[in-house]
């Protein structure tokens, strides 16, 4: 259709948006967009509920942001699904479809072997991937950037919602790992790419969502450490290696397999490496956030001048540092526990930097200072919400946390090193630099969004500013 002439319905659910977007996890702003306009729509399904596949462009104070939110509109207000309902037009009620189910199996549809252009859409599939065609499709109760659809217990659609041009780097990096046939990440079954024509009358193109086989027997990273912290908790009195929730053995196994990610990375993708001139220019770079932090977080200052010597010994580095592809946002609540081993989810990097620094060469070494760090703060965050300085235990307690954390992050460390990737601890400057960096950034974090967990990430700037440079 013309977005130059939208039909009505179409043009009076653009104007409802404007109200709606901000309301949603996954909007950049907290207020009403100063404007919202249609850049492209393809109709998906004309019967009822119509499904409209919709890319809006939105302005907030200058800013430009691109948004997917495919819409279903019904003629009758339907209670279940109140709580996505975006307004009423003259052609009827209007939903988000991702979550009608009766909509959302309408993108499915498309999907066929060999790929197909529909409008501003192209569907694209894997050679010989199994798509689940005719699954009911339910939108997954956890939304942050992006909105996943589970086809039955076949397959998870991720469609991502704040949208930047350009192969959308979860998309390539499945893409590659899928055709290297690495078993460590869910394979790729196809994507969607989209096109539309900004304000700026550029046109664009982009990656909109991703279709994957449903790791249905996974359990969140994250939530498997929380429980062994927990049970450490409960047992005061043991040390992390005698409690029978003791963590060690699964980070040894997450080490192994975070390596051979990195590996079958290595041999997919591009690859390169820092020199003595890219190691002084991404020194500066660090130390710049350092300054910029503690402007923003004033408890710094006191580790300021031993963080900047520990980051400086970057420049002191003799070896070229190889750089290649990495995950870029590497946490606990990106890994996932199945029956046949950990999965390394989300290699989409952090939504909020442009395309093009989450898709640069950077060392591996970056993500496992990311789950170093992860695993710190599953040690010392039911400090935080279960526990005050007070609590009678709470020194004990600290030991404690500190004890798992330790315990964990070397097990990490040594499954690592043994698939022959390299030991992340053979080059300390490097893992303790990137380190600093992920703390540092987690220390502006807290202070602006969850002042009380601020501690965390201010206890491990405490002990790497104390550590002494090799």
């Amino acid at each position: 259709m013309s977005i130059e002439q939208p039909d009505t319905t179409l043009a009076q659910a653009t104007e409802l948006l404007r109200d709606w977007l901000p309301n949603q996890r996954w909007f950049s702003g907290r207020s009403s967009a100063d404007e919202v306009r249609l850049v492209a729509a393809t109709l998906l399904r004309e019967s009822d509920p119509a499904v409209w596949h919709v890319l809006v462009e939105t302005s907030r104070n200058g800013q430009r942001d691109v948004y997917q939110v495919p819409l279903s509109i019904r003629p009758e207000l339907v209670e279940r699904l109140e709580y996505v309902h975006v307004g009423q037009t003259d052609g009827g009620h209007v939903y988000d479809a991702l979550h009608d189910k009766d909509a959302s199996t309408a993108i499915l549809e498309h999907f066929t072997e060999g790929g197909r252009d529909l409008g501003d859409l192209v569907f694209r599939a894997e050679d010989g991937a199994e798509l689940p065609v005719g699954e009911t499709a339910l939108a997954m109760p956890v939304e942050q950037s992006n909105t996943s659809l589970a086809y039955g217990d076949v397959a998870l659609l991720k469609v991502f919602r704040r949208i930047q041009p350009g192969l959308n780097p979860d998309v390539e990096v499945h893409a590659a790992l899928t055709r290297d046939g690495c078993a460590y990440v869910a394979p790729l079954l196809g994507w969607i790419d989209g096109r539309w024509t900004g304000s700026d009358g550029v046109t664009h193109e982009a990656s909109l969502a991703m279709l994957q086989t449903y790791l249905t027997t996974a359990s969140d990273g994250w939530a498997l450490a929380a429980a062994s912290v927990r049970d450490l908790y409960a047992e005061g009195d043991l040390h992390a290696d005698e409690v029978g929730g003791d963590f060690a053995a699964e980070s040894h196994r997450l080490g192994e397999a975070t390596a051979h990610v990195h590996q079958s990375m290595a041999h997919a993708l591009p690859t390169g490496q820092f020199d003595a001139a890219d190691l002084a220019t991404r020194t500066d770079r660090l130390i710049e956030r350092l300054d910029e932090a503690v402007t923003v977080v004033p408890e710094l200052e006191p580790y300021l001048p031993n963080l900047r010597e520990q980051v400086n010994e970057l420049r002191r580095l003799e070896q070229p540092v190889p750089t290649q592809r990495v995950h870029g946002d590497f946490h606990l609540g990106q890994v996932l526990r199945t029956a046949v081993g950990w999965k390394i989810v989300d290699f989409e990097g952090e939504p909020a930097k442009p395309l093009e620094e989450r898709t640069a060469l950077d060392s591996p070494i970056r993500d496992v200072a990311g789950m170093l760090r992860s695993f710190d703060y599953a040690a010392r965050y039911l400090l935080i919400t279960d526990y005050d300085h007070e609590h009678p235990a709470y020194d004990q307690i600290t030991y404690r946390a500190n004890e798992w954390a330790k315990r964990n992050r070397e097990a990490f460390c040594d499954g690592y090193a043994k698939t022959g990737a390299g030991d992340p601890r053979d080059v300390p400057v490097l893992l303790t630099a990137y380190e600093i960096d992920k703390a540092v950034y987690e220390v502006v974090y807290e202070a602006r969004y969850r002042p009380a967990w601020l501690p965390i990430p201010l206890a491990a700037v405490e002990r790497l500013a104390e550590a002494t440079p090799k």
